[in-house]
């Protein structure tokens, strides 16, 4: 019994996260949350909102949320009263982003099936806002492997920042960029 207990708890942990990341990155309106203009949402609006459209939480359960993400998706400002996504928005924030000297190489990790594309035309960011790069392979991998077989591409990030290209880190360690270009992917080895 203690057992289906955590496994539901868990369970409810992930469909709360997702239902976050929707409304914080991509869909606010699906329950008419308002985001400043800096992706900052009320949470008692967000937690309000919420109830009204079925969906039960409150803010010890967004805490909970924001601390154990093993990604750290979300920030809360200092008095816990507004809290955003850190990265990965498909809808127009300013997240205050600095422009930051990336390491050398940074790595991509994607479907097998988007290499040939991804090689020919360069990666694009997509339906949000930036191309997300890993400093780590693992991190790197695990994301690749959401879209299918995964392949690893090494971005010569450090040659894309001294042509005068941006990148930035955001809160949880991910670097981002506008566009990569073919010819700052190193093709693999496959």
């Amino acid at each position: 019994m203690h057992i289906q207990y955590l496994k539901m708890e868990k369970k409810r942990e992930i469909g709360l996260s997702k239902f976050l990341s929707l409304l914080l990155r991509h869909n606010p309106g699906l329950i008419g949350l308002i985001l400043d203009d800096k992706g900052w949402a009320d949470v008692n609006e967000l937690i309000g909102k919420s109830a009204l459209k079925g969906k039960k939480f409150n803010l010890e359960d967004i805490k909970y949320i924001v601390k154990n993400c093993d990604k750290q998706r979300y920030s809360f400002n200092d008095d816990f009263s507004k809290i955003r996504a850190n990265q990965g928005h498909s809808i127009m924030v300013d997240l205050e982003l600095i422009p930051t000297e990336p390491p050398e190489i940074l790595f991509h990790g994607t479907a097998i099936k988007n290499l040939k594309s991804i090689l020919e035309n360069g990666i694009h960011s997509g339906t949000r806002n930036y191309v997300h790069l890993s400093q780590d392979i693992e991190t790197a991998t695990k994301v690749g492997m959401r879209h299918g077989k995964v392949v690893l591409l090494k971005i010569m990030s450090g040659k894309m920042f001294n042509k005068g290209i941006n990148f930035y880190l955001s809160k949880n360690n991910v670097w981002l960029t506008d566009f990569i270009e073919p010819k700052y992917i190193e093709p693999p080895n496959i």
